[in-house]
């Protein structure tokens, strides 16, 4: 029969293979144990009536040990599943462990407690999108890029070879000789039709740029030719005087004004001597520069006028300017003074 303290007394002062020492503590890694920790109450191989709480592949299981089934190792564990409910789980622990001591029932309550915490969290986990790290071996990448190019270049040889077979064929080298598939050759003529159509549409766009460009130059020959043939008129000018004289001066040309004496009066104040001090100096108006005309006529009225007024110098116009001036008698100072 199994004696727990003669077990625990030479687990404990000799050797266990599941014992861990540290500085603090003293932990235990056999897989039944209930807390983790190498104490007498906790013991799994020196303890006969044992209870442990395990969780196997997201499902929990309430294993428990007794002394009659010590004989038999392959049946000393009983194995219980728990039900996904937490409040029936606790009643079937209560349920199965009705005789057994408080502190392994209380151990086995807390222990469901922690891993049906843990399992709730893996499912959230789970269910989260998470990122999917892939390692790359570089010597299979490696080995990847040099096959590509080999299959790359291996490509453009065997375009080259067909190319030049179909020009061959084109060009009645073989005759009747090879009998060559109609799926390469009715390849061939569509890849032909269509380099065709896209010359076709080129040379279609090249000649309606041209006939643009010809449009362009047309329209601007004809306003070349419309300036050309335009008359320019004479503006008339404010100098011009209302008498039917049709005789005009030449612009740029100096013209000598005779004012009469009595400039600066209307005729209606003739007759009243109060208004003898009107303005006395008054700015003659010379008359100012008409349009210029064409080359045309230029040469037309310069073959006409005079010699001296071909051979004149531009000058700018002068001012002359005239005074008057009124002497009293001595009769009309008399007049005045009374």
């Amino acid at each position: 029969m199994q004696h727990d303290d003669v077990v625990w007394s030479i687990i404990n002062k000799s050797f266990c293979s599941h014992k861990v020492k540290t500085d603090t503590r003293t932990f235990c890694r056999h897989e039944y144990n209930l807390t983790g920790l190498c104490t007498r109450r906790t013991c799994p191989l020196a303890n006969s009536q044992y209870a442990t709480v395990r969780e196997e592949n997201g499902i929990i299981y309430l294993f428990m040990k007794t002394a009659e089934r010590s004989h038999m190792p392959a049946k000393l564990w009983e194995r219980i599943k728990l039900s996904r409910n937490f409040n029936k789980a606790i009643e079937q622990i209560n349920e199965n462990l009705v005789f057994w001591p408080k502190y392994i029932i209380s151990k086995n309550k807390q222990r469901f407690l922690k891993i049906t915490q843990y399992l709730m969290r893996m499912r959230q986990l789970k269910l989260r999108r998470q990122k999917l790290i892939v390692p790359l071996s570089t010597k299979i990448e490696r080995r990847e890029t040099r096959r590509e190019e080999k299959a790359l270049v291996a490509a453009k040889i065997d375009n080259h070879i067909e190319k030049a077979l179909l020009d061959r064929l084109k060009h009645g080298t073989y005759r009747d000789i090879y009998n060559f598939s109609q799926t390469a050759f009715n390849k061939a003529l569509e890849a032909e039709r269509i380099e065709d159509e896209e010359d076709e549409e080129e040379d279609e766009e090249e000649e309606l740029e041209v006939e643009r460009e010809m449009e362009v130059d047309q329209e601007a020959a004809e306003l070349h030719r419309d300036l050309l043939s335009e008359e320019f008129v004479e503006a008339e000018t404010d100098d011009e005087d209302d008498d039917d004289d049709d005789t005009q001066s030449e612009s740029g040309q100096r013209e000598e004004v005779e004012m009469d004496s009595d400039f600066g009066h209307s005729d209606d104040d003739d007759d009243d001597d109060d208004n003898a001090d009107a303005d006395d100096i008054e700015d003659i108006k010379v008359p100012g520069k008409k349009s210029t005309k064409t080359k045309a006529k230029k040469s037309t009225d310069a073959a006409g006028a005079a010699p001296s007024t071909t051979k004149r110098r531009r000058a700018k116009p002068k001012l002359e300017l005239e005074y008057e001036y009124e002497v009293e008698t001595g009769a009309e100072r008399e007049k005045v003074r009374y």
